[in-house]
């Protein structure tokens, strides 16, 4: 599990990864890792069928990386909810065999919800996307830390 200064910046998709304990929003860049686009919000279901969900979208998609979401405290300090958000990632990289690496998400959900409400979708059509468009957000800045980011964004019509 790299440092986004160590990692490789071989081409290849990158999924981004906003861990939850119900469901997980993932986001996805296109083949040369520039443009983080929101992907699906996956309800999780048990081990088992959790990692064969993640192998299925590494074949299917091409993911040579992860970048998995990490809900730190203001100061910095990991939370319970990072610890939980590690052991994730450490599952998802021996169930799938692609790296892991781990970026800060404070506030990306904080302001998903705030661009969908601009959007002026329903309740129910802003929680369908929500955990989604904060991966994305979380995928962009990890994009933009790198000094990869293109365009860092997509319609999110489906």
């Amino acid at each position: 599990m790299n440092s986004p200064a160590t990692a490789s910046r071989a081409s290849g998709r990158i999924a981004g990864i906003d861990f939850g304990t119900v469901r997980i929003g993932v986001a996805i860049t296109d083949p040369q890792g520039t443009l983080a686009s929101p992907f699906e919000n996956y309800t999780r279901r048990d081990t088992a069928q959790d990692a064969e969900h993640f192998r299925r979208l590494v074949v299917r998609e091409e993911i040579t990386r992860f970048v998995v979401g990490l809900p730190l405290h203001l100061d910095g300090r990991e939370s319970e909810k990072s610890i939980e958000a590690r052991r994730f990632g450490q599952g998802l990289a021996e169930a799938t065999g692609v790296p892991v690496e781990f970026f800060d998400e404070r506030f990306t959900s904080l302001e998903a919800e705030e661009l969908l409400r601009g959007a002026e979708l329903t309740r129910k059509r802003r929680k369908k996307r929500r955990d989604m468009l904060a991966a994305q957000i979380m995928l962009a800045a990890y994009l933009e830390s790198r000094g990869q980011a293109g365009e860092a964004s997509r319609a999110l019509d489906d």
